[in-house]
């Protein structure tokens, strides 16, 4: 897993619960790197695991619910980061391109990235759906993007989970537009 995802989940942790918090989850987690990152690195998922798990025992926030405010947090990195690819006109053009134009372009940045799968299908102009797949089982960190995504292209949704399968290696997503905001 790239540096930058743990970089900045810290960086979340320390604006949100301070930086004793963050201390904390490094002192008690017994991760790979001690609890040093740079964005650019790669590592160990099962760190981001441990750390988002400590967070959740220490804050009593279930890590779904973590993971999809991380993913909103994310988002906005990613979009400050690489403005370009945000260049869609509306959410669900966007989303649809994750797999044929973003992944293929990270790639090209960071060749030893791995990344989730997401194949689209829009269905009607309010609604679409996203089949999720990655060994990381990390969809609800996927929610959080997608719901930081809604919020670029000033759009309200809904996403459900429709499916799941091996353990959240698999996940069809339903994504809903409502009118208002």
């Amino acid at each position: 897993m790239k540096g930058i995802v743990f970089t900045e989940f810290l960086e979340l942790v320390e604006n949100e619960f301070g930086l004793e918090v963050v201390q904390q989850i490094i002192d008690e987690c017994q991760l790979d790197t001690e609890g040093v990152y740079t964005s650019v690195g790669t590592y160990s998922h099962k760190d981001m695991f441990k750390m988002v798990g400590k967070l959740s025992e220490i804050k009593e926030i279930p890590v779904p619910a973590l993971l999809m405010v991380f993913g909103e947090y994310f988002f906005s990195t990613l979009k400050d980061k690489y403005p370009a690819f945000m260049e869609k006109p509306n959410l669900f053009d966007f989303l649809n391109s994750i797999d044929d134009y973003i992944h293929p372009e990270v790639l090209k940045l960071y060749p030893d990235a791995e990344l989730p799968s997401f194949k689209a299908k829009i269905k009607n102009n309010a609604e679409m759906t996203l089949n999720y797949k990655s060994s990381r089982k990390l969809s609800d960190l996927a929610i959080g993007l997608i719901k930081g995504a809604a919020k670029h292209y000033n759009q309200n949704v809904v996403i459900e989970k429709i499916t799941v399968e091996n353990d959240g290696q698999k996940v069809l997503l339903q994504v809903n537009k409502t009118k208002f905001k």
